[in-house]
């Protein structure tokens, strides 16, 4: 299945974030299923609150594409998008969701809030709880590693 692929790909990313909430996003071309773009969360490095994975892929993908419409693009996240990536994809046409664990707190496409229903003609698609056990452990082996620092 092409969804664990990609996702696996993202959360190999996601391990990469350092000091930053492991939160990792794939770009993929839905034609012929190749990786467009990809990033990890950075805004503990970049000291940017813009730096999260998902904005870091799509201005990614939108400078290798030459295009902010990303119509024929899926997006593969970790982490159910906050309210701004939530936006942030909206607004880039990203035609289809993935994302591996729900954000009880700033989930923005189903949890707390569904952006969708804000938008004015979104078919955005989205599933979620892909490769979900992975995401989740990947979080808590992060906040059980800061516990453990302080």
């Amino acid at each position: 299945m092409s969804e664990n692929k990609f996702m696996q790909k993202a959360i190999e990313l996601a391990r990469q974030s350092g000091a930053d909430v492991p939160v990792g996003a794939v770009v993929v071309n839905s034609k012929n299923g190749e990786i467009i773009a990809s990033a990890h969360n950075e805004k503990e490095k970049r000291n940017d609150v813009t730096a999260h994975a998902e904005i870091l892929a799509i201005r990614n993908a939108s400078e290798i594409l030459g295009n902010w419409r990303l119509d024929d693009c899926e997006l593969y996240i970790t982490l159910e998008p906050c309210p701004m990536c939530a936006w942030a994809i909206l607004q880039s046409r990203v035609k289809t969701v993935y994302f591996g664990s729900s954000d009880s707190q700033y989930g923005a496409l189903g949890s707390v809030i569904d952006l969708r229903k804000f938008g004015s003609a979104s078919s955005l698609k989205v599933y979620s709880g892909i490769l979900e056990e992975e995401c989740d452990n990947v979080i808590k082996e992060f906040w059980k590693k800061k516990r453990c620092e302080k």
